[in-house]
């Protein structure tokens, strides 16, 4: 079973915007949950060619975002399908898009930001390599919530340190 990547179209988009819904205190990461996310994931200009759809066996199962910097740094941003969450899934899932962003950045180092209550995605990020740099409040979905910035550095798990 493996991870297939591919431009995200606008149907897809629009397929994890209004279909994916997540449960209890998840529903934080519905796309819908932020009007300026949403029309953000649904212009494809803001897309551009940054956003790609993931599927096992033609099955869409989530989506990955990459924003590469000149300093050689990527920045992350990942979801799965609501019913694949919490299933053991997420490092492989993790690994596969840092392997596919390897062949067409060349990161020397990878960063993400994830909401501080969700601490199994943070369990997961770590896993796959990334530490915690910092901490800091951000507004969304209509408040400030509390976030966790992680890197993980590229140059470490080429000398073996890594996963």
């Amino acid at each position: 079973m493996g991870y297939e990547f591919m431009p995200m179209t606008q149907e897809q988009a629009e397929e994890i915007a209004y279909h994916w819904h997540y449960e209890g205190e998840y529903a934080f990461y519905d796309i819908t949950a932020d009007e300026e996310d949403l029309k953000e994931f649904l212009d494809p200009l803001e897309r551009g060619d940054s956003h790609f759809s993931v599927f096992i066996e033609g099955d869409l199962v989530g989506f990955f975002s990459f924003d590469a910097k000149e300093d050689g740094t990527v920045a992350l941003g990942l979801g799965m399908k609501p019913g694949r969450t919490g299933q053991g899934e997420g490092i492989l899932f993790l690994q596969s898009g840092l392997e596919f962003a390897d062949k067409i950045y060349a990161p020397k180092r990878f960063v993400l930001s994830v909401a501080a209550f969700n601490q199994r995605a943070i369990r997961v990020y770590e896993r796959a390599g990334f530490h915690k740099v910092r901490e800091f409040i951000q507004e969304t979905n209509g408040g400030h919530y509390d976030f966790i910035s992680m890197e993980f550095n590229r140059t470490v798990e080429s000398q073996g340190e890594g996963t």
